[in-house]
């Protein structure tokens, strides 16, 4: 089996992309990096070319969801022991790697999330965002009986039984609390880290007020749902 992929999710980040796909391999050149393009528009796909990762490209925008569960599928089949997920858009630190995967090569855990907030100097969000993180931290606890202090970062590693797991099924919108809930569901452990993280290097947040609530509601009906729905 292969070792470590590293999984990029893109759309539209030619302004930061060379430097996110340089910043992995100095941290972990032992790693493959895959790019999934979702449906961009500018030179996401000829940058990703001319830096010799793997591409993959969906046709049209299909969302972070498929995104990633493109990522999955593409590990599972190619025999991957981990995968790790970092944003094209510049705000994961790469030098964060080593620390984000050490819980999975120790088999402490089965998923581990890179957290802004551990740290009481940690990152500071936006007002959208804290009142989001700190709605999800409870509801994740309410479910799961774990406090995670960051349940929204899609800065994660994860081993291979959870790339089984979402191989199979991972929420297609706003998927990171819902992932943590499945994977508790299914016996899986997650453990957070400490990680540095920046402001966007590149592009604009969709986070606003109403895309705040919009997506509070809408994850919790589906995480409620998917909660009480028996496991096969």
């Amino acid at each position: 089996m292969k070792s470590i992929l590293v999984v990029i999710p893109a759309l539209n980040e030619e302004a930061t992309l060379r430097e996110v796909i340089l910043g992995v391999w100095r941290s972990l050149p032992e790693a493959d990096i895959l790019v999934v393009n979702d449906g961009s528009t500018d030179a996401t796909e000829t940058i990703s070319r001319s830096q010799g990762v793997i591409l993959l490209n969906h046709p049209y925008n299909m969302g972070i969801g498929a995104t990633m569960q493109t990522g999955f599928l593409y590990a599972l089949e190619a025999g991957y022991e981990m995968v790790v997920q970092i944003d094209g858009d510049g705000q994961h630190n790469p030098e964060s790697l080593p620390a984000l995967i050490q819980p999975i090569l120790e088999k402490k855990c089965n998923l581990v999330i890179g957290s802004r907030y551990l740290s009481e100097e940690g990152f500071k969000s936006t007002l959208p965002r804290r009142l989001g993180i700190r709605f999800f931290t409870c509801l994740v606890r309410a479910l799961t009986g774990k406090r995670v202090t960051d349940p929204t970062s899609g800065f994660r590693a994860l081993d291979r039984k959870v790339i089984e797991l979402f191989s199979e099924e991972y929420p297609s919108d706003y998927p990171e609390v819902e992932a943590l809930v499945s994977a508790h569901k299914h016996g899986l452990t997650f453990q957070e880290v400490q990680t540095t993280m920046r402001h966007r290097q590149g592009g604009i947040s969709s986070i606003g007020i109403w895309s705040a609530f919009y997506y509070m509601v809408k994850v919790s009906l589906s995480i409620s749902v998917g909660f009480f729905r028996r496991t096969k």
